[in-house]
């Protein structure tokens, strides 16, 4: 007897519920605007509406009882697990999420889809999750793990949902989950969750348009199908026969069906907003009659009323190998339909779903996936005997149990949000932002500046497609991908150009095409598809050209650096394996970091990578862990701040748009329920803290340790600066350098009280000497007379370090005389320091140089521009270039002065008589004394009258204390002026020109 189609009945806009019989007043629940999707499981109802969340009511009473998760944009399904402990949601903003239905804090979010989410499926073991996309692909994920299992592109790929062809509704068989069935195109097609292979393909000749829709019955045994076209068909999935047609009345496309619990009904809706009912289902079978005869002998013979219900027993299978029930076909045709069913795998056959092997199960299909979880407990029945042997040979293949390969993470442009959004921001940086707009009325680029002194906002058309961007203080840098007919493009807008052609385009090769692109100071850098980086001046000369050991995943650019993260190879367990390439650009072209793994997160991807303000280096994952590159410890990654500590729920993020050393700042948009931010309106920048993952940072001495060497961290970007040759603000240093001391000595005072003088002795080892002297003091006033005892051998260590560090600074002053007497005395000009000699005749005096009779260290001399610091310089310019050192500049007017003074007393006084030559000798024989002796004769005077009590000692001490606080130019012109006076006194020469 074929099923019967009841009338069709008109469903409100709101979520509205029947009866089963005629409802003539149905009760309807508004919840939103619009409705997108709908789930109904323990007396909970979960929609998906308009305003891009999915929200939770009771059921039937429609009271609002919160809202489960947000996305940025709508969601387009939803669906409960078997048991509705969870709620599955796709969106088409390309993320899954699975929601606890208890706590909606507790969410997984998954990620690998390039198009928006048509539905999305929980397997019955709530292992697995299925999803579908406008992108062409089904996908298997991993919920414990969130990853990919397994990936099928067997769909039409479209750009959104309403352009897409079916909506694919996938459906796992209830209970054991064995099969996923898949619309694809005018077919359902099978897949065994076991080895994800297509097992089977189900059609009918009745279907001439795409299937949107498929739902199994409650037992598993048979297959529902609703088309575009209005057509209802339902299969044996057995027999792979089709056992029921109908059609719609008038022809709309089927877009929702239900199978009621008794496996006797179908409930489905059409896009128009009707409700019908397919009556008597199950009679629809030839050998259904006899399914039921055979149940009900079995329940006469077997009081089995407690475990089975009335309406369940209808959809016992029929070819049970029971011999009271009559088998639908020969034992050898059906086990010739399983092979079809089940190709050979490593693993044993899953005959559970042909033979009733559990006289004590509750359920048939309970019964069924207790037989597919284990052979060996089959009991041997009559009918079971001929399908055994067709199990396959005893020895089988082992089954592969480790790691699963992770998907590596595409290409992407950091600061940007994605492609699909027609508005999207292309960047956004510390420079501007760029805003593309795809939608009917305008295909248009727009380029703002946070400061418009760099330059105007500028409105372009995109007509070429460019979904790439970087902007910088010199140029947009814009880049599309290729077609079949055209190649891919570079675009180039150098608005700093001082002549009339301020753009230029670049075709890369035909099949290459651009994956991501940086600016940096007169340069810009691609990285193709081809595995190949290829440099470009800011005026568009083709520079160098070099490969990447993998595909390109992101690039930024700052200066002369350029950072690369590619990929080193296949992640296992949801890791990426990315690599870090750093490349100085500069007039010193060298590699800096060779291609070392990046850390990350477990079971994270890289979501920004870029640099700070000051150019460091810093990448940030996607569980919003930030990691700066420490140069002074042999370029290693730290993590310096979370952002998920500052989200008040796990579905908010923070979106990173520029990092800031000094002040220490993370600029970043907070996003409520979303990974990144809409364009409209703009939105608000927020500013979070950073904050070192140390231990115990609720005490006062994990708190100072954090302090302390983060401020080491945040302030090592100034010797970067200074050695490349840039503008450093010295006063901030001097500050930050006076801080950390400060935490060096508040940590020694509280080690002090605790009574830990090991340690106190450790942070005093990282103390400078005038701090160390403090520390004394202060170790003695706390009469621990063993710790100031230890501290005064430090300190003793220290002041010969400082002794030959000063050693190095006489080395450092040595190349600069040889620097002025180079300079300074050059064609035509006579040397200031040539000094009569007695014994030359009259009229031609022979003159003796001052300079060659000093004695210059042994040790090699450091170059001058690469140790000696800056004087009193404003705050940093990171692209400003470094001026002409002021040491030398400096020690000319000196000697300048010095010449003009001796020249105006040689006019008076005539020159002296010449110095015995026993003197000469001893003062040339005289050991020389050291830069700070010589300043301390100076200023001992001083010293002492400051501090009458001081001995021998304390003067020295003091004065080391007082000389470290000149700056590195103060010593080398004092001491340069100092030891040449002093010299010219000794041997009581004259300057002449």
């Amino acid at each position: 007897m074929p099923c019967e189609r009841k009338p069709m009945r008109y469903g409100h806009s709101e979520v509205t519920s029947f009866e089963i019989t005629h409802d003539d007043d149905p009760k309807s629940i508004n919840v939103g605007e619009k409705v997108y999707s709908v789930a109904l499981k323990n007396g909970k109802l979960v929609t998906a509406v308009s305003n891009n969340t999915v929200q939770i009511h009771t059921f039937p009473e429609g009271d609002p009882d919160g809202i489960l998760t947000r996305f940025t944009t709508n969601a387009n399904h939803v669906t409960f697990n078997s048991s509705g402990s969870r709620v599955a949601a796709g969106s088409s903003d390309f993320i899954v999420k699975i929601v606890e239905v208890v706590d909606s804090s507790q969410q997984k979010t998954l990620r690998g889809h390039d198009a928006p989410i048509l539905s999305v499926a929980l397997d019955p073991s709530d292992e697995f999750l299925a999803s579908s996309s406008c992108d062409g692909s089904v996908t298997v994920w991993s919920i414990e793990s969130q990853t990919q299992v397994a990936q099928w592109k067997i769909l039409q790929k479209s750009s959104d949902v309403s352009n897409a062809k079916s909506l694919c509704r996938l459906a796992w068989q209830p209970h054991s989950g064995k099969l996923l069935a898949v619309p694809v195109d005018l077919t359902v097609q099978l897949y065994d969750k076991n080895t994800w292979t297509h097992v089977s393909t189900l059609s009918d000749d009745l279907i001439t348009q795409v299937v949107n829709v498929v739902v199994w019955s409650p037992c598993g045994k048979f297959l529902a199908a609703g088309t575009v076209g209005g057509n209802l068909l339902i299969w044996d999935v057995e027999a792979k026969l089709c056992i029921e047609r109908q059609k719609h009345e008038k022809g709309f496309t089927v877009c929702g069906m239900a199978w009621h619990p008794s496996g006797v009904r179908i409930a489905y809706t059409d896009t128009e907003g009707c409700l019908g009912l397919l009556e008597g289902v199950s009679s629809s079978s030839p050998s259904s009659s006899s399914t039921v005869q055979s149940t009900k002998v079995t329940k006469e013979k077997n009081d089995y009323d407690d475990l089975f219900d009335e309406d369940d027993d209808r959809m016992l299978d029929e070819g049970m190998s029971d011999s009271r029930s009559p088998v639908k076909k020969p034992v050898m045709e059906e086990d010739d339909d399983d092979d079809d069913l089940m190709p050979a795998t490593g693993r044993p056959r899953n005959r559970g779903s042909f033979l009733d092997d559990d006289d004590n199960s509750q359920d048939v299909c309970v019964s069924q996936d207790a037989g597919s979880v284990k052979l060996d407990g089959v009991p041997e029945e009559d009918g079971s005997s001929a399908i055994l042997p067709a199990v396959g040979p005893a020895v089988s293949r082992p089954v592969y149990e480790g790691p699963m390969p992770t998907q590596p993470q595409r290409a992407f442009q950091p600061g940007s949000t994605p492609v699909h959004l027609m508005h999207r921001f292309m960047v956004w940086n510390s420079v501007g932002i760029v805003r593309g707009y795809n939608d009917d009325q305008d295909n248009a680029i727009d380029v703002e500046f946070h400061d418009t002194a760099v330059h105007h906002a500028m409105h372009l058309t995109n007509t070429l497609g460019h979904t790439m961007a970087d902007l910088s203080q010199e140029a947009v840098l814009l880049a599309c991908e290729g077609t079949d007919e055209l190649a891919s493009k570079i675009q180039c807008l150098h608005f700093s150009c001082w002549d009339t052609h301020k753009d230029w385009i670049v075709d890369l090769p035909k099949g290459e095409d651009v994956r991501a692109l940086c600016l940096g100071q007169g340069w810009a850098a691609v990285a193709t598809s081809a595995l190949m980086v290829r440099l470009f001046s800011i005026g568009g000369v083709q520079k160098e050209i070099f490969s990447l050991p993998g595909a390109a995943v992101c690039m930024a650019g700052h200066g002369e650096q350029l950072l690369i993260v590619y990929h080193r190879g296949t992640g296992f367990d949801g890791d990426q394996a990315l690599g870090v390439q750093l490349l100085q650009l500069g007039s010193k072209r060298r590699q800096v970091i060779h291609g070392e793994p990046l850390p990350l997160s477990r079971k994270s991807y890289l979501a920004w990578l870029g640099f700070t303000a000051e150019g460091t280096p810093c990448c940030i994952d996607s569980e919003g862990v930030v990691r700066m590159l420490n140069r002074t410890l042999g370029n290693t990654w730290t993590p310096v701040c979370n952002t998920r500590d500052s989200c008040k729920s796990r579905s908010d993020h923070y979106w990173v748009v520029g990092v800031h050393e000094n002040p220490q700042q993370l600029r970043c948009i907070p996003c409520k329920g979303s990974r990144f931010p809409p364009t409209l309106p703009r939105p608000a920048v927020a500013v979070l803290p950073f904050n070192l993952p140390y231990c115990q940072t609720t005490t006062e001495k994990g708190q100072m340790e954090e302090q302390y060497w983060r401020s080491m961290l945040f302030h090592n970007h100034f010797g970067f600066l200074s050695s490349s040759g840039y503008e450093i603000d010295s006063e901030g240093q001097s500050q930050a350098e006076k801080e950390q001391q400060e935490l060096l000595m508040k940590m020694f005072a509280l080690s002090c009280k605790l009574e830990r003088e090991f340690r106190c002795v450790e942070l005093a080892e990282m103390m400078t000497h005038s701090v160390v002297t403090l520390a004394i003091r202060y170790a003695s006033r706390s009469r621990r007379m063993a710790l100031a005892q230890r501290l005064s051998e430090l300190a003793l260590e220290k002041a010969n370090q400082f002794q030959e560090e000063e050693l190095e600074e006489e080395d450092k002053y040595a190349s600069l005389l040889k620097c002025i007497k180079i300079t300074v005395f050059k064609e035509g000009r006579v040397n200031p320091f040539k000094v009569r000699s007695s014994s030359s005749p009259a009229g031609q005096p022979r003159t003796t140089n001052v300079l060659d009779s000093m004695t210059v260290s042994s040790r090699k001399p450091t170059p001058l521009g690469g140790t000696s610091k800056q004087g009193k310089a404003p705050v940093l310019k990171p692209l400003a270039p470094k001026p002409k050192s002021k040491v030398l500049c400096v020690a000319q007017i000196q000697i300048k002065k010095l010449e003009n003074s001796q020249t105006e007393a040689e006019k008076v006084k005539p020159a002296p008589a010449a110095t015995p030559p026993a003197s000469v000798e001893n003062v040339e024989n005289r050991k020389p004394k050291t830069g700070f002796q010589l300043w301390l004769e100076e200023n001992r005077k001083s010293i002492l009258t400051d501090n009458p009590d001081f001995k021998e000692m304390d003067v020295i001490k003091e004065g080391m204390g007082r000389f470290r606080t000149l700056s590195a130019e103060e010593r080398l012109v004092r001491l340069f002026l100092l030891e040449h006076v002093t010299h010219f006194l000794v041997t009581k020469s004259t300057v002449v020109y």
